[in-house]
């Protein structure tokens, strides 16, 4: 990527390229699913930092919405180990995600997880990190740029393999991975079609002393992604995820016509919870920013895999903005003032 004024350009081939390993994938996926979906496992702990906690929440809100014979929990890593919770026996599968393979307190919670009757899978780039050698089982999707994408896209088709064999209800499995293999396009779609409006919202932006992100549901992922980890870690600006279910439970008192709001809107059922925002801001904010997944085509998606793509394919829109923010602030994304530099 490269600011050409305020415009980011975008190299969509060099894009799509990042994905050519995963894409490789979904067989080796599918058979590590079958395997454990042979077994009496009827527990799913997802164990991820950051970004990584994120995506699985997002496919844990699919997983449980429809899952009778399994139950889904959600944990940071270092608190999964200090909490040691005791229903992590020979019936549950722990899933760590993280792209380096070496983010300590997941590689802690993968040793800890040798520890008990359970088994443990790594979503990461390499076999050969600490974090895939400190598991059972490893989806590897390989050096990439695109890790984020590449990790949701195989851990759904993991998720989605063990499902249609666990749960009798889980009714997208054919639909989902007639899908995924054009879940890359599908973001690049959504690049190449918000790369104009980024560069004017990110002109109205750039000095904002605060913003306030809001997703509802499956969306509340992108929203923490966006403001967590690349307005804080990467922009060291000052921005907050709010989930639009609680908006009108305190948060809204701030607003005023010039509160700073991004909201992004998916396809899901909590679709509703997002749109009374919307309709709040309307009348009492003239500086809201909407995303709505709706607006963006993605080709190759069946319609009912639409909802469940919808918060990536928003977030790859939304990079778009923070990359020319990037630009506009000379403040280069790659630039950390504690992360990796100083002991904590």
């Amino acid at each position: 990527m490269k600011a050409s004024g305020k415009i980011i350009e975008f190299n969509q081939s060099h894009f799509l390229e990042q994905f050519s390993g995963s894409l490789t994938l979904f067989d080796t996926v599918l058979e590590i699913a079958r395997q454990l979906a042979e077994q009496p496992i009827r527990k799913i702990f997802f164990v991820g930092c950051g970004a990584p906690h994120h995506l699985f929440y997002c496919l844990e809100y699919w997983a449980s919405k429809y899952a009778t014979n399994t139950t889904f929990f959600c944990y940071f890593p270092a608190e999964f180990v200090v909490h040691a919770p005791q229903a992590l026996d020979e019936h549950s599968l722990v899933i760590l995600g993280s792209h380096s393979g070496t983010t300590k307190e997941t590689v802690e919670a993968a040793q800890f997880t040798g520890q008990t009757p359970a088994q443990s899978l790594a979503i990461t780039q390499s076999t050969d990190s600490p974090l895939g050698q400190a598991v059972d089982h490893t989806i590897a999707y390989g050096s990439t740029e695109q890790g984020y994408f590449s990790a949701f896209m195989l851990t759904f088709a993991f998720l989605s393999g063990f499902l249609a064999q666990k749960e009798p209800d889980w009714p997208f499995h054919n639909a989902l991975m007639e899908s995924l293999p054009h879940f890359p396009a599908a973001l690049a779609q959504a690049k190449a079609q918000t790369i104009s409006t980024a560069a004017l919202q990110a002109e109205t932006l750039k000095n904002s002393p605060h913003l306030y992100v809001l997703g509802a549901g499956p969306m509340y992922t992108t929203a923490y992604v966006f403001a967590s980890c690349f307005l804080m870690e990467m922009q060291w600006m000052h921005a907050h995820a709010l989930q639009a279910a609680e908006f009108f439970h305190g948060p809204f008192e701030v607003v005023d016509e010039a509160t700073p709001l991004l909201l992004l809107i998916g396809e899901d059922p909590s679709r509703p919870i997002a749109e009374r925002v919307l309709e709040f801001t309307k009348q009492y904010s003239q500086n809201t920013i909407v995303y709505d997944s709706k607006e963006f085509p993605m080709s190759g998606i069946a319609p009912e895999i639409r909802p469940l793509v919808a918060p990536m394919v928003v977030d790859a829109a939304l990079t778009n903005l923070v990359e020319t923010l990037a630009a506009l602030r000379g403040h280069p994304m790659t630039t950390r003032r504690y992360m990796g530099k100083v002991v904590y």
